[in-house]
């Protein structure tokens, strides 16, 4: 177990709502941005952890779409909360699972000692790069931000256990193509312009994760020594509509995870801390609990870990 501890949390989510069928959409507008949503958030968080940024050893945006190629976002984080300190910020990018791939590098850094406290903070304004005219996407996506301050603890809580898994077949079944050096901006006009636009093959999604993702959880379970019944809730990515069939074939029953699809949708590397975050506000986590923070992103990459809290 790599011990560490969640010390503070907190959310931030645009004003503006849209519904579709029903279903509620965050979006941005106005002078709402991503760096401002991830500040909120952190900001929420380190109040929440009773600290301050000068208790912070290091930040890390766990984002799947960054506010600029260069620098890393966590510098742009670091310039609003951090200026005239020299503590480092680094970007960790595995798409939708961020959050999850952040949390497990940085609680062996913690465990090793390297770092006592890390802000990770997750952001995404993905619908800036909808396409109007894929319907299943431009409806099922939010915008967001989720902040967590992690700390060491002497205390047998923390990290029990994390796979990751890539299998590239689905690598371009998620994309955005254009905007860096595989598709250059000079690039763009009008003919070209959904170059620039997320990309989701969603049938071909889903059945490569119902392919893959039970064998991967039961590997999951058996190389961390846990059971369902040990499981005290699951954590899982807000990808779809179709997470409870997902979660059915995985034998987890519809009180053990946290479905937030129709409320918030998508939010991309947001969706896991986030949820994670409801379920501490709503009392479906507490001290003590055994959580499995599970999902699936663009690459095809599946993240699963286990934190007790």
């Amino acid at each position: 177990m790599n011990h560490v501890e969640i010390k503070g949390y907190g959310t931030s989510l645009p004003k503006q709502t849209v519904q579709f069928e029903g279903q509620t959409r965050y979006r941005v507008s106005g002078e709402e941005t991503q760096l401002r949503l991830a500040v909120a958030a952190s900001e929420q968080a380190l109040q929440k952890a009773n600290c301050t940024i000068n208790d912070v050893d290091c930040i890390v945006a766990a984002s799947a779409v960054g506010i600029q190629p260069i620098p890393c976002t966590a510098a742009l984080i670091h310039e609003q909360l951090a200026q005239g300190l020299d503590i480092p910020a680094m970007d960790i990018n595995t798409t939708c699972t961020s959050f999850v791939t952040a949390l497990d590098m940085v609680s062996y850094l913690i465990e090793a000692g390297r770092y006592q406290t890390v802000l990770i903070v997750a952001s995404e304004t993905g619908s800036l790069g909808l396409n109007p005219q894929q319907k299943e996407s431009y409806e099922l996506f939010s915008d967001g931000a989720a902040a967590m301050v992690i700390s060491r603890t002497k205390e047998e809580k923390g990290v029990i256990y994390s796979l990751q898994r890539t299998w590239s077949e689905g690598a371009h079944a998620t994309e955005i193509r254009g905007g860096l050096t595989n598709f250059h901006p000079k690039f763009y006009h009008e003919s070209t312009k959904e170059e620039y636009m997320f990309d989701m093959q969603g049938p071909k999604i889903l059945s490569l994760t119902i392919k893959k993702l039970p064998a991967m959880f039961q590997e999951f379970l058996a190389s961390s020594a846990l059971t369902l019944a040990d499981i005290d809730q699951v954590i899982p990515h807000q990808a779809s509509r179709a997470m409870p069939l997902l979660m059915k074939k995985l034998g987890i029953q519809l009180n053990q995870y946290m479905d937030l699809v129709d409320d918030y949708g998508n939010m991309v590397s947001v969706s896991i801390p986030f949820a994670l975050c409801k379920a501490f506000d709503e009392g479906r986590v507490q001290s003590g609990d055994t959580v499995v923070l599970l999902g699936t992103a663009a690459g095809l990459t599946t993240n699963m870990l286990a934190l007790k809290i």
